[in-house]
């Protein structure tokens, strides 16, 4: 089933509410996903249906056209065909959303990296970007693990991002992300580059079989370090499990009950195991094919330089974007959608001509 593919949406919305009917279908822990399930699909379906209904009526005013010349039919025409192309141009980028989870909430993990402070608030800076990009976009965040240092910035965070095709969006960000800048903890004002990791997953639906064993794991227990209130910080609500045979290792201290935590942990760690599966056997597709892929940690996708001059420049598209505050406060729309693009086509893009070109910068290479 794609983006655009009418029976096949209507058909898995009839099978949803089949389940729906089925006796004890409430009392289910997967009610919730699966009507969750339904609105989107729901969703879609109007939006495809009001788009082809729109589409019809351009055409039959473009038939009266074509035999009477009515100025008021001929202006109606064209503002409706206008909104209707937008809308239609607006929808295009679903065709690259096509992947089996796209259409997924997503977690996302940001690590500090070497640097020091510098690191840490970079990381806190991309934290604040994809929160405000989410919010933008009506998608609900959710903080699920903080790691913060006494002096300043984010170790490392966790939170979720839930909303229709979050993860699609959110999964070309997997990478290094650059910061080059003048240091704010630096005395004498020179110039640093710090960087930050950031990891996108997919939370999966119930029915994904992800197989983990009592066995392979260890849970511990502390306080939490958050907010939450006085309960949370005085009893060992926090959860951190570890998968001994791989070395993961997810935290959670975001709700009160040690119980909701560990549920949460352990969503967060099927998704990692489940992105670890797929990975490893991709390398070996590749491996058999004799290609060479990048390190994740090496992988450094996207540069944020805001002295000696400012531009963002997306290595992998080839975007650059002069406005490097506005990107900061979460317009990532068109570094995401270059993205995308890039991954469905192989094509890079041109420079954005208009932020860009408010420094003067064209093709400059970070």
């Amino acid at each position: 089933m794609t983006v655009f593919d009418l029976p096949g949406l209507e058909r898995r919305a009839r099978e949803l509410t089949a389940q729906t009917l089925a006796e004890g279908f409430w009392e289910n822990e997967g009610a919730h996903s699966v009507t969750r399930e339904m609105s989107s699909l729901s969703s879609r379906i109007d939006k495809h249906n009001s788009m082809k209904g729109e589409l019809d009526e351009v055409e039959a005013l473009a038939e009266i056209l074509s035999e009477a010349d009515d100025a008021e039919l001929k202006a109606e025409f064209y503002d409706r065909a206008g909104r209707l192309a937008q809308a239609m141009e607006a929808e295009r980028i679903y065709v690259l959303l096509d992947d089996e989870y796209d259409i997924s909430s997503a977690i996302v993990t940001i690590h500090a990296g070497a640097g020091g402070l510098d690191s840490q608030d970079w990381c806190e800076m991309l934290y604040r970007m994809y929160v405000r990009w989410a919010e933008s976009r009506g998608f609900d965040v959710r903080t699920l693990d903080e790691f913060r240092d006494q002096e300043a910035g984010i170790r490392s965070v966790t939170f979720e991002v839930n909303g229709d095709f979050a993860y699609g969006y959110l999964k070309g960000e997997q990478g290094v992300h650059r910061l080059v800048r003048i240091s704010p903890f630096d005395s004498a004002h020179r110039r640093h580059t710090s960087f930050s990791s950031v990891e996108a997953l997919p939370i999966l639906p119930d029915s994904v079989d992800v197989e983990i064993r009592p066995e392979d794991l260890k849970m511990d227990t502390f306080r939490s370090s958050g907010a939450g209130g006085q309960h949370v910080n005085m009893t060992d609500s926090a959860v951190r499990i570890t998968h001994v045979p791989t070395g993961i290792i997810v935290s959670c201290q975001v709700e009160r009950s040690q119980h909701m935590n560990r549920a949460i942990a352990m969503q967060v760690l099927r998704s990692k195991l489940f992105e670890r599966t797929q990975r490893e056997r991709m390398e070996q597709i590749e491996s058999l094919q004799g290609e060479k892929r990048a390190i994740a940690w090496g992988s450094q996708i996207r540069s944020y330089t805001l002295q000696p001059f400012q531009l963002v420049k997306d290595h992998r598209s080839g975007l650059e974007v002069g406005n490097v505050q506005a990107v900061l406060d979460g317009r990532l729309d068109e570094l995401m959608m270059a993205y995308l693009r890039f991954a469905g086509t192989g094509h890079t893009s041109a420079s954005s001509g208009r932020d860009a070109g408010d420094v003067g910068i064209q093709g400059g290479q970070l």
